[in-house]
Parts: structure tokens; sequence; C-alpha cells
């Protein structure tokens, strides 16, 4: 299952700020994940089911986009 930047409205490009998890972290449905910034507000990016986290895609300081894959879940 991938974790992606949700959309933002107009927003075009974000940064993501930090990770709230890292890989083999259990997460639930909804939990907060990561916080990423755009035009000078924070915004929580939420797991978007339960799982663990397999794979971070995006590094903290990366630049990235709303609906752009971000991490990647698996069942456990």
């Amino acid at each position: 299952m991938d974790i992606v930047v949700p959309d933002l409205g107009e927003v075009g490009r974000v940064q993501l700020v930090r990770w709230l998890v890292g890989p083999g972290d259990r997460v639930q449905t909804g939990d907060a994940v990561a916080e990423v910034e755009a035009d000078k507000a924070v915004f929580v990016v939420e797991a978007p089911g339960t799982g663990i986290v397999d794979q971070i895609l995006v590094g903290s300081g990366e630049s990235t986009r709303p609906g752009e894959t971000i991490a990647r879940l698996r069942s456990g």
C-alpha cells in the first residue's frame, strides 16, 4: 500500500519536513506518518491503512508533490 502526499488544493510542490515513523514501524489507518510544508504551512500526511512501514521513498528535506508516493506499507 502506498503512502501518498494528500491533495492540498492548488499547491504544486511541497517539502517533506520530517518523518514521524521509520522502516519497520507499525502504523494504523489515520496515524500521522510525516509532515510536509507548502506555502509556509505544515500539513500532516496520514497512513492510508494498517501495516508496517516497508520503504521510505522521499527523504526529509526533499521536494515532492501532491499525489506522489513517498513511502510504502506492507501487511503485517
